[in-house]
């Protein structure tokens, strides 16, 4: 049994590595920051294997799946990816084409790519991390939203197609809300309320993953957020996920 897990160096990807590991998993940690996935990989017990890749570049990605497709992954999970607080008309341009490349175009490469080896052979799983953000517009947070709305709609799309030709592929989409991660500092912003953990987070998705469900999002109040965000007029809810990120980006300054 293997898995593949992106952003494994920190966060979500980190957690949901151990997890696998200690489920007798053997890994494929991919991430930039080559230090600590090899931290990581000390800590993990089964045989692991790192990659150091950035993913933001297509050739990388390409390159990422031409040297693992005969590794034989039984599980995929589409975790890296990165925010950045703002104005639109403020932020910077290339970084925010990064963050396409990152979230969007090397989570649409890699499923696409493992997903026809999977439904050749009838088996696997992809779990892509999406956001409690993929049901909602972000002003100050937009581009960031913007892609976990594409990650979480082809989710949605893929599995019922899967679904359709009796597959038994199976895929998911997590859509946690604040987690405790790096990307804050990343972002350059602040949550305003309690995040959750990464290991709880990423306990819970692999559970679910598991158990075949096709939404995970891990907490009640998140799940009730999301709700609301349904059955509220769209430009309340505009208006309230804009106070949201001015609060956020008014932490960041003062902790500054």
């Amino acid at each position: 049994m293997k898995a593949l897990i992106t952003g494994a160096s920190s966060g979500i990807g980190e957690e949901i590595s151990y997890k696998l590991a200690n489920m007798g998993y053997d890994l494929i940690l991919v991430a930039r920051d080559k230090e600590n996935l090899e931290r990581v990989a000390k800590n993990i017990k089964t045989k692991t294997k790192v990659i150091v890749c950035d993913l933001a570049e297509e050739k990388n990605v390409r390159d990422l799946y031409e040297k693992t497709k005969k590794e034989n992954i039984d599980i995929l999970v589409n975790n890296a990816g990165f925010g950045l607080f703002g104005f639109f008309d403020e932020t910077d341009l290339d970084r925010e084409l990064e963050m396409i490349n990152v979230n969007v175009k090397a989570v649409h490469i890699l499923m696409k790519l493992f997903l026809k080896d999977f439904v050749k052979r009838d088996s696997g799983y992809i779990l892509n991390v999406a956001s409690s953000a993929g049901f909602l517009a972000g002003p100050k947070l937009n581009t960031y939203y913007a892609t976990k709305n594409y990650v979480l709609k082809l989710t949605l799309a893929v599995y019922e197609e899967l679904k359709n030709k009796n597959s038994n592929v199976h895929i998911s989409a997590l859509c946690p809300g604040p987690v405790d991660t790096n990307f804050n500092k990343v972002a350059k912003g602040s949550f305003t309320v309690k995040a959750a953990s990464p290991k709880y987070v990423a306990n819970y998705a692999i559970e679910k993953m598991f158990n075949n469900k096709l939404i995970i999002i891990p907490k009640l109040s998140v799940r009730l957020g999301v709700l609301a965000g349904r059955i509220m007029p769209t430009k309340l809810m505009l208006k309230i996920n804009y106070k949201i990120q001015s609060l956020k980006m008014e932490k960041s300054d003062i902790e500054k």
